[in-house]
């Protein structure tokens, strides 16, 4: 244990259950955090980096949790310490950022007043006191109305806003130690560089030391020193970042380098962490310009699959009895993509993306514009018509446990639309190509009568994307289906959405924020700003030379490594 670290975690080991039931999540893990040092913990979920930063938190529960080694803050061991004696430190010497804003802040309480909470707990700030303390804060966190995010509840605010407010809180008693539990990860890529450019300016502003949690070694690069890299509850690599990220020693640090998606050269398929793990070749097979061209030249000699021409959708709010205000979401907007295309559509929060992609679905109905599938304008269908277009065009979710129904069996969940389409004779052939359609997407058969809660991320993202093909449709759009996953699960599921274009034919619509995940998906990139197309073309070409500021934040905004 070095005696002059802030933080000194010695063989910690953290169990849960009963004695005769105990497991056993993370396995003798030790690290020191030096005064104004950050220090990056990398790995995927379930690795034990959210466990390890509770414990250190003490926010454990205490029953049939059992703790092993030492965690030592400025000389004082923590685990020894009683509940108010670290209630007097947590939250004032050591705070934490927690990953979710919007289920860390209370819903019904405005922000001010929660940030205002702290220094009221911790200090003797009267009232007024704290109220322009916190007014301060946000300033120092570039809120950019602080004033009127005192006073805003928390579904008033972006994610990035919400994001700042908790940073707000978490720096509001001038702590010595900050966990930054991934507070960046629901973020648009441009919002999360400014979040990171934030807690390096007031780490050195405040002389604090920063813990920073992420799945992101790219992202950890770009704000620690020094990096504990996690599989399984393990420490497996340990040292200064740069070493890390360029000549790592373990094969699991090289597949987490790796499996994020190149800016500078295209595979055929990602490495995964289980390529680097087992005994395959890790060697990916490199696309070349010449065969993209190719791919490319068959691709668009043929008639487009769908047409969006002049597309526009305005959303009215009530400011009252005979008040409205319009939002343009969507404004004329045209492009075709053709059958065997993936379209990468990639912008902020609140461009336009989804709105888009509800119109294409006749979710939403266009003010004006007309979108041609097949030839035929789908903007013009009755409600019987657009059932069978249900059909041919699919939806892939963001977040697959809140489209899943948690009391239906998964198999029961991708028979479904089989049953509502009335495709094939009987429920036995239905389950019959349900257990195939499981295997297609990489899970078992004996999956068939598990539940959603069951699985994991990833594995739950695989059961939409079974959902989705099961009525064999042409177009899937895939709304931000990547972006909560880790980077290794992430990998597995690109290649798995590539496997089956290739395998059915598909043609998919692909959104996201991450501009490096779309540009290595897409054939084609279209860039949306403020419901507008703001640059459109070959996904290599885009990335290489775009024509537009925004297309270029977006691109600077991507972490690179180092």
């Amino acid at each position: 244990m070095d005696t002059k670290a802030l933080l000194s975690v010695a063989n910690l080991s953290i169990s849960f259950g009963t004695p005769k039931k105990r497991m056993e999540v993370v396995h003798g893990v030790s690290f020191d955090i030096q005064p104004n040092e950050i220090l990056g913990i990398v790995g995927e979920s379930g690795s034990g980096k959210s466990v390890t930063s509770l414990a250190i938190m003490g926010l454990l529960p205490t029953k049939d949790t059992h703790i092993k080694g030492s965690i030592t803050y400025q000389g004082e061991s923590l685990t020894a310490m009683s509940p108010k004696e670290l209630r007097s430190i947590r939250g004032n010497k050591i705070a934490m950022i927690f990953q979710e804003p919007m289920s860390s802040l209370n819903p019904a309480m405005k922000c001010g007043p929660q940030v205002a909470e702290m220094l009221l707990q911790h200090t003797d700030s009267s009232t007024s006191e704290a109220k322009a303390a916190v007014i301060s804060l946000f300033d120092q966190v570039k809120l950019p109305d602080s004033q009127r995010a005192y006073n805003a509840y928390p579904h008033q605010l972006s994610g990035g806003q919400k994001q700042r407010i908790m940073i707000a809180m978490a720096i509001a008693c001038k702590p010595k130690l900050l966990i930054a539990d991934e507070p960046t990860t629901a973020l648009d890529v441009t919002v999360q560089k400014e979040i990171i450019l934030l807690l390096k300016e007031l780490q050195q502003q405040h002389q604090m030391s920063i813990l920073f949690i992420s799945h992101d070694l790219s992202l950890v690069s770009e704000i620690a020193t020094n990096v504990l890299v996690m599989y399984r509850g393990n420490a497996v690599e340990y040292g200064n970042v740069h070493q890390i990220f360029t000549h790592p020693t373990q094969e699991y640090t090289k597949a987490l380098i790796n499996a994020r998606p190149s800016l500078t050269t295209r595979y055929q398929t990602l490495p995964t962490i289980d390529d680097f793990l087992g005994d395959q070749d890790v060697t990916p097979i490199v696309v070349t310009k010449e065969m993209r061209a190719a791919q490319h030249a068959a691709l668009y000699n043929t008639p487009p699959l769908l047409e969006v021409k002049n597309v526009s959708k305005v959303f009215f709010n009530s400011l009252g009895l005979f008040q409205k205000t319009a939002v343009t979401a969507v404004d004329d907007v045209s492009f075709n993509l053709y059958e065997g295309e993936t379209l990468g559509l990639v912008g902020e929060s609140g461009c336009g993306k989804s709105t888009l992609s509800n119109v294409i679905l006749q979710l939403d109905q266009a003010n004006s514009g007309h979108i041609l599938y097949r030839g035929q304008d789908i903007t013009q269908l009755n409600s019987s018509a657009i059932r069978t277009l249900r059909k041919e065009i699919q939806l892939i979710f963001q977040d697959p446990f809140a489209s899943l129904n948690p009391r239906a069996s998964v198999g029961k969940a991708i028979m479904e639309p089989m049953k509502a389409h009335r495709l094939y004779a009987s429920d036995a052939i239905r389950k019959q190509k349900t257990l195939q359609l499981l295997e297609d997407v990489g899970l078992e058969a004996a999956h068939f009568n598990r539940y959603p809660h069951e699985f994991s991320g990833g594995q739950r993202q695989r059961i939409g994307i079974a959902r989705a093909i099961a009525l064999q449709p042409k177009l899937i759009i895939c709304d931000e289906s990547v972006s909560a996953l880790d980077i290794s699960v992430q990998a597995q599921v690109l290649n798995l959405l590539n496997r089956l274009k290739q395998q059915f034919g598909f043609t998919y619509i692909f959104i996201s924020h991450d501009l490096a995940v779309v540009k290595y998906m897409a054939d084609q990139l279209l860039v949306m700003n403020k419901g507008q197309i703001e640059e459109f073309g070959e996904a290599d070409a885009v990335y290489e030379a775009p024509k537009k500021a925004y297309t270029q934040k977006l691109i600077n905004a991507i972490p690179k490594g180092l």
